[in-house]
């Protein structure tokens, strides 16, 4: 992901023992700074499920899928929640792609507002 923005997830893990095919995901509840695609039915290692890709919205990349529905009784858990691909939002070493908070801009640019004023 060569994009330095945030897609902000929302990191309400329900599991972390979840596989996709470029390796570790993550079972989330919620994320934002996403798009979704198409409905599309899709055979997986615990069957048959009704998913939609999610889209980065800064540089477009699918970075996981959204559960829409769970074809086998056992799997409905999966309904509405997302599965992020780690290597998506994070390097292989588990160092964040994501930039510094917000917050840390905001400081600068206030500092700088200030500097000036004293001029």
């Amino acid at each position: 992901m060569s994009e330095n923005r945030s897609i902000g997830i929302i990191l309400t893990c329900f599991a972390q023992s979840f596989h996709c095919r470029h390796g570790k995901a993550y079972l989330v509840e919620k994320v934002v700074n996403v798009t979704l695609g198409e409905k599309e039915e899709r055979m997986m290692i615990t069957g048959m499920h009704t998913v939609v890709d999610i889209f980065c919205v800064f540089c477009g990349s699918i970075i996981g899928w959204k559960y829409e529905a769970a074809h086998e009784k056992t799997q409905e858990y999966k309904e509405g929640k997302f599965i992020i691909e780690r290597c998506k939002v994070l390097g292989p070493d588990g160092s964040l792609y994501l930039p510094p908070a917000p917050e840390a801009d905001v400081a600068a640019d206030v500092a700088a507002d200030d500097a000036a004023d004293d001029e």
